[in-house]
């Protein structure tokens, strides 16, 4: 059976329309920095499970997310810069949710807990000086930011110095309602997503986002290039800098989480995780490449219970996660569109001017 999912974008079209989940960014940029650190902040728990596609991933606490492994819940997912390094961001969000209380209970007292803070990184270090990259001080300033209402998308946070192809990368969200076929009706599932690509998100024949076709409610605001500026725009892709700052380019990776309110249990969460890399596909060609380190995380916030029935669970499951690809390709491109230019590389409403409406 094929899927075929209604729905519209959420309140806010935003990742944080999952009820449970915040987000928040903290960066640097300017003539000396070029990255930042991203969370997305559960305090609460959520379900998780992640799917790592690329061939050069970077990542923390990966294997915990394993449905048979003990720890059932996470207390953030940190999205952040700076290549290995960068992982240090995600000491900072574990203080400041153990500050809070938050985290696997291991003693007999409230503040005695572990939080639970899976961690991926992008390659963006040579968008800044060297030696310029997150530390746990951008993992705390992050969840210190996170709200349930973060709309900001381009150049912030993990988005700061990335590079999307022959454009700008960037942070993207989006968030779909299902209007569902089968049984998830006013399900939401939400997308928060680091651009950082070594494949295209530009058709080239269009000029268009190859996932400009998943559009909701007009939500991209695009017309299609004329003949003579999508030549123009090739060409100068085509001239782009082999190198970007300082240094080459010769790693990249595409991060992401995508949540969902339904019940999901870890192996549950991890169909969505794998789905959610079919969106990513659709938006960036090629993907999954030696020098990627496509990684995405899927949450269950479990604020809507799940399907009633044993026949009814398949159903669900797989609105859901046709759901999430959609939901992960149109955040993408959104990533894109707001991007703004950082040094030599050029931003996509820039590239193709008369694409934006």
């Amino acid at each position: 059976m094929y899927v075929v999912v209604g729905g519209n974008p959420g309140r806010l079209n935003a990742i944080v329309d999952v009820d449970g989940v915040r987000v928040g960014h903290h960066h640097r940029l300017d003539e000396r920095w070029a990255t930042g650190t991203s969370a997305v902040v559960t305090p609460e728990g959520a379900a998780a499970a992640v799917d790592v596609r690329g061939g050069g991933p970077g990542t923390r606490e990966t294997d915990v997310l394993h449905p048979t492994h003990l720890v059932q819940q996470v207390h953030a997912i940190v999205l952040t810069g700076g290549s290995a390094y960068g992982l240090a961001a995600a000491n900072g969000a574990m203080r400041w949710l153990a500050e809070r209380g938050h985290g696997f209970p291991v003693g007999a007292t409230p503040h005695e807990v572990v939080p639970i803070v899976p961690a991926a990184v992008l390659f963006d270090l040579p968008m800044g000086q060297w030696g310029n990259r997150p530390d746990a001080t951008f993992g705390y300033a992050a969840c210190d930011a996170a709200t349930a209402s973060e709309l900001r998308q381009g150049n912030v946070g993990a988005g700061t110095g990335a590079v999307a192809g022959s454009v700008k990368g960037g942070i993207g969200t989006a968030s779909t309602v299902l209007s569902g076929e089968i049984s998830a009706a006013g399900a939401t599932v939400g997308a928060l997503v680091a651009v950082n690509s070594s494949g295209s998100v530009i058709d080239p024949a269009t000029g268009l986002p190859w996932a400009a076709e998943l559009e909701l409610d007009g939500e991209f605001g695009l017309r299609r290039p004329d003949g003579a500026e999508v030549e123009a725009a090739r060409e100068r892709a085509a001239r782009r800098p082999a190198r970007h700052g300082t240094a080459a380019r010769p790693l990249n990776t595409t991060i992401g989480a995508v949540a969902t309110d339904v019940t999901l249990n870890k192996a549950e969460c991890h169909r969505l995780a794998v789905a959610a890399h079919d969106g990513l596909a659709r938006a960036v060609r090629p993907a999954h490449a030696m020098t990627d380190g496509d990684t995405v995380f899927a949450l269950s916030t479990g604020r809507t219970p799940g399907p009633g029935s044993r026949e009814s669970w398949a159903g669900t499951l797989d609105e859901l996660c046709a759901a999430a690809a959609d939901t992960v390709s149109r955040a993408i491109v959104h990533a894109v569109l707001a991007a703004d230019p950082v040094g030599d590389v050029i931003g996509y409403t820039h590239l193709y001017r008369s694409a934006r409406e």
